[in-house]
């Protein structure tokens, strides 16, 4: 009888053994699927659209300071819309370039990162939170928050600022004319 319990329980201790390094087994399997849906709910990607308009829109704004009081309006007008094929067509060629390339390395980069940060329990706290419809409901408020407290903002802040920024508009718009007209 007692070489019986020993077997079973020798068996016991196997079982398990074997079960604890099933669960150890699937850890990293749920873990990396964790880490797969934090990587579709955040969008980090997202940044590669911002690294690829971002010089567009200095580049655009530098053509409209440098053109500003040296060319005609007309002249303006038809000279920026013609930049602004240029730079659309930047837009248009580099961001798949860059989103494919940020596709790619969001999971060779942040992935890696996730996993060393952040346990299982955290990613599924972090699944929790972006998937949450309280963020999505705030998200899909931030506009309208952003819109009001900017106008209220403006409002308030509009006598004060004003003659300030006509100041600092007229006295960097003659250094500029200076500039351009010194030879």
């Amino acid at each position: 009888m007692q070489s019986t319990t020993t077997s079973l329980q020798r068996f016991l201790v196997i079982l398990s053994l074997l079960f604890a390094a099933g669960q150890a087994m699937s850890a990293p399997d749920d873990k990396q699927k964790l880490i797969q849906r934090v990587l579709q709910l955040w969008h980090v990607e997202d940044t590669s659209i911002v690294m690829v308009q971002r010089p567009a829109v200095d580049a655009m704004q530098q053509a409209r300071i440098a053109l500003q009081g040296r060319v005609s309006a007309a002249k303006q007008e038809a000279t920026l819309k013609d930049i602004a094929t240029d730079i659309q067509k930047y837009v248009d060629e580099s961001t798949p370039i860059v989103r494919g390339n940020a596709d790619r390395l969001k999971g060779t980069v942040v992935a890696p990162m996730l996993a060393q940060n952040f346990s299982e329990d955290e990613l599924r706290q972090l699944v929790a939170l972006l998937e949450s419809p309280v963020k999505k409901k705030f998200e899909s408020l931030v506009p309208q928050f952003e819109r009001s407290f900017g106008e209220k903002l403006a409002a308030e802040s509009r006598s004060a600022i004003d003659p300030k920024l006509e100041t600092m508009t007229k006295n960097v718009g003659l250094k500029l004319r200076g500039a351009t007209m010194t030879p």
